[in-house]
């Protein structure tokens, strides 16, 4: 049974004719016979009864016409979908994103990528840098939205408008928690609590590189990759914990009475940009339409070059 024949059957039991179905269908009537004699071989029984004078649809017929329409039907709709999908018009994009573009990327891009393309299901996934360009090697995510730019050709990317400063995080009993701010390398004589490179590779080599700037080594007591626990950690042990200043205000750091509390870092102040970042070889043509609505600076232009932190 073949999709031709369904729709030549279709034509002959809306025309009644052999003639005019066949000149519908831009077709001689000896192959419009021939498809239909075809049709009917495959299914077993006679759907059209005619003669010199009259052409109708046989009992069979009459209900065979309900179900070949909904397969004719369904198998354009399949065809629109596909065209749609392929051309970016509909489809899923999922985005992986943490706390910086959530608040100053997100907002802007997704409100425009549902006025512009609203048949594009997008799903967003909140996590770290790591787990993020895990999530794009997985192919689980398209786009990652992630502090720094990985240095492999697996991905391509493009800096956003951004630059995030980090912050100290220690206890309310530190002796450091009301000053204004601390020079970094006053965290040569402190103990801190350092989460593991693969978690956020780009802020653990802005700490690190920070610290070489200033000729001094970290003393890492603990580890805790999640930022809650920095947060429990350091506020009940001396210890000086990081986190990115948005992070830091999300989690109550910078309120009075809280028991962890954020200090500002100088001399220097360790910064983290925003990226977005994708498969190179990306197939799905939504990732280009998203990015399309993102807000990048002028000048950033779609950068492949290696990188020296991810």
């Amino acid at each position: 049974m073949e999709i031709r024949h369904l729709v030549s059957f279709i034509a002959i039991a809306e025309e009644l004719h052999f003639g005019r179905a066949a000149q519908r269908l831009h077709l001689t009537q000896p192959s419009l016979s021939a498809q239909l004699q075809k049709l009917e071989k495959s299914v077993g029984v006679q759907l059209v009864a005619r003669n010199s004078h009259d052409v109708r649809l046989t009992a069979a017929g009459v209900e065979f016409e309900g179900q070949a329409r909904q397969i004719v039907a369904q198998l354009e709709r399949a065809a629109h979908s596909a065209r749609a999908t392929a051309a970016g018009r509909s489809g899923t994009l999922n985005i992986g994103y943490n706390l910086p573009a959530s608040r100053h990327v997100l907002p802007k891009a997704l409100a425009r990528m549902t006025s512009d393309h609203p048949d594009i299901v997008v799903s967003l996934w909140e996590k770290r840098t790591g787990p993020q360009l895990a999530g794009l090697s997985d192919g689980s995510l398209d786009i990652a939205l992630v502090y720094g730019h990985p240095g492999t050709a697996e991905f391509r990317y493009r800096r956003l408008l951004h630059r995030v400063p980090l912050v100290a995080v220690v206890g309310r009993l530190h002796r450091w928690a009301e000053r204004p701010g601390v020079r970094f390398a006053e965290l040569a004589s402190q103990q801190c609590v350092l989460f593991a490179r693969d978690q956020c590779p780009a802020m653990y080599d802005s700490i690190l590189r920070a610290a070489a700037d200033n000729g001094i080594s970290l003393t890492v007591a603990q580890m805790a990759d999640d930022p809650g626990a920095t947060a429990h950690m350091v506020a009940v042990r001396p210890l000086v914990g990081f986190a990115s200043l948005p992070r830091a205000i999300s989690m109550g750091m910078v309120v009075p009475g809280s028991t962890s509390v954020a200090v500002k870092l100088v001399d220097p102040v360790p910064t983290l940009d925003l990226y977005a970042v994708w498969n190179a070889e990306e197939t799905n043509p939504a990732v280009s339409l998203f990015l399309d609505c993102v807000e990048f600076p002028e000048e950033s232009e779609i950068d492949t070059a290696p990188a020296i932190s991810a």
